[in-house]
């Protein structure tokens, strides 16, 4: 009992704090900033409520839109019997490993005013503004939901089907009566899921928006611009709305809901026909979402753009000349540091969460790890700005390591307590009974048993610390200025060929710690690992 003791209050304490440290503190701070005077002068602001209005639209619109086409994609790889499904949802889950903004760059090359698109067919799409928000905000949200809905469908028992055949119930009306009756509710949680990232976000309007200004960029022009921290911290609690009732919504659907054992797994019968269609949608998908990553591509090796497509390798250079290099070390410094320590944090929390009773100091680390779902990038990034500037990590790179651990937390954390919470509660009854402490059973039986679960947290967090650029803009300085942050820099510099060039580094590290994930997962399936 000694043993259990030790372990388990020393790890809430330690955890407890540094939540306590990095998330609640912050946020509270953030409050404590906030200059009453300014909350007039923020929603009287000439722009206030169009930006409330084009930040909800262009999220709804978006969202709406990723929804309808991660469920056809979605539906077309699990519901049919088309070859390569695994590659084909490997592909279909590529722009997940660029930045967000490196769409809305990418959407500039094909359907700008000298787009190649644009300057190939004649055809001017008007990309900024609504256009290119919309367009852009699909590109870098729909395979989040392409991802939820294909686990959903994957697992649907197959048993009411098999009753409604029985019945004579046709297809269409079976699609209608429990298909869609059975994804009701994960399709909403989705849907504020996407929401609350597409109004969160300001890489993508930052890009194409044009005259169109959402409540993340006007946020991010008043503190990086202007350094006006009462304004930001009063348009932070605005983009926080959305997210509490994403995160509320979420929660009170999990507490809901009931068992979903599935009885028997879905058969798909052979229709020719309905396989044609789905490789036929999979194939446009594919190459539309892969344009903006040939155009990066293509652009890197040409002249000057569009004026000579000579084959020229002066970009090249001039990204080297730029140091891209060094940035691309301290990413990837960043990236790995926050992956092993978040994964050794968080693990370590979903353990204390999932193997040990439920004790109101249990409960609250449990719900205050999921809060973090509830916070934007941006709102984040600031609240560290506040709460540590002046403290001995501010401007470095530690700081930047913490955000992206708090920031990412909350998916990697229901990973590792869904996984875990799936043991029998009895290896902790014969591990009291055999005088097993409880940190010698989490290495000797929950870590070799659950390693494909640490590899794939590993993973997400290192490809989402490579990418973002929400947490970290106003965190980073000019000795630690990750990779994906140049991006906006050289783009408003007009340097355009050189974010396609940052792009696809960003994308190529990204697809290598894929391949290795991948493989280290094969050599643990086949027991070598």
């Amino acid at each position: 009992m000694k043993n259990k003791f030790n372990y388990v209050s020393v790890s809430k304490i330690l955890i407890g704090l540094f939540l306590l440290i990095n998330l609640i503190l912050p946020l509270i701070f953030l409050l404590f900033n906030i200059d009453l005077n300014d909350i007039a002068g923020v929603i009287n602001h000439p722009q206030f409520s169009a930006m409330i209005f084009n930040s909800f639209f262009t999220s709804i619109v978006g969202t709406c839109l990723s929804l309808i086409l991660a469920f056809v994609l979605s539906y077309c790889v699990t519901r049919t019997n088309i070859k390569y499904k695994s590659f084909i949802a490997v592909l279909l889950t590529v722009p997940m490993l660029i930045p967000s903004i490196s769409h809305g760059t990418g959407l500039i090359f094909l359907f700008g005013d000298n787009g190649i698109i644009t300057n190939l067919l004649g055809i001017n799409i008007n990309l900024y503004g609504y256009t290119g928000i919309i367009l852009g905000s699909i590109l870098y949200s729909f395979p989040v939901a392409f991802l939820m809905l294909s686990d959903t469908l994957k697992y649907e028992d197959y048993t009411t089907y098999e009753a409604a055949e029985v019945l004579g119930i046709s297809k269409a009306k079976q699609f209608i009566t429990i298909t869609l009756a059975n994804i009701k509710v994960p399709m909403i949680s989705i849907f504020f899921a996407l929401f609350t990232m597409i109004f969160s976000d300001y890489g993508v309007p930052l890009t194409v928006g044009g005259k169109v200004t959402t409540v993340p960029v006007f946020m991010y022009q008043e503190v990086i611009g202007m350094m006006n921290f009462s304004k930001g911290a009063i348009l932070s609690l605005v983009l926080i709305i959305p997210a509490v009732i994403a995160f509320t919504f979420d929660m009170k659907r999990q507490n809901n809901s009931g068992s979903n054992a599935v009885v028997k797994s879905f058969i798909i019968k052979d229709n020719k026909t309905r396989d044609k269609i789905a490789y036929i949608i999979c194939a446009i998908t594919i190459f539309l979402i892969t344009l903006p990553i040939l155009s990066f591509i293509y652009l890197s090796f040409v002249k000057q753009f569009p004026m000579d497509l000579s084959f020229s390798l002066d970009h090249i250079m001039q990204s080297f000349q730029l140091d891209i290099v060094s940035h691309l070390v301290n990413s990837l410094a960043i990236a790995l540091s926050t992956s092993l320590f978040g994964m050794i944090i968080i693990y370590s929390t979903a353990f204390i969460t999932a193997r040990s009773e439920k004790t109101i100091s249990t409960m609250m680390l449990h719900i205050i790890s999921l809060i973090t779902l509830a916070i934007p990038g941006m709102v984040l990034g600031l609240c560290y700005v506040l709460f540590f500037n002046g403290s001995p990590i501010y401007g470095g790179i530690t700081i930047i390591i913490l955000v992206n651990i708090v920031h990412f937390f909350a998916s990697p954390y229901l990973l590792a307590y869904n996984s875990l919470k799936k043991y029998s509660s009895n290896y902790e009854d014969m591990a009291s009974t055999l005088g097993i402490s409880k940190f010698k059973l989490l290495i000797h039986v929950y870590v070799p048993s659950t390693k494909e679960t640490i590899i794939e947290m590993y993973s997400y967090l290192f490809v989402n610390s490579m990418v973002t650029i929400s947490a970290v803009s106003f965190l980073a300085s000019i000795k630690i200025t990750p990779l994906a942050l140049l991006i906006p820099q050289f783009d408003s510099q007009t340097l355009i060929q050189i974010t396609a060039i940052i792009s696809v580094v960003i994308l190529i590290v990204n697809v290598f710690v894929k391949l290795v994930v991948y493989y280290l997962k094969k050599q643990m399936i086949k027991g070598r690992i």
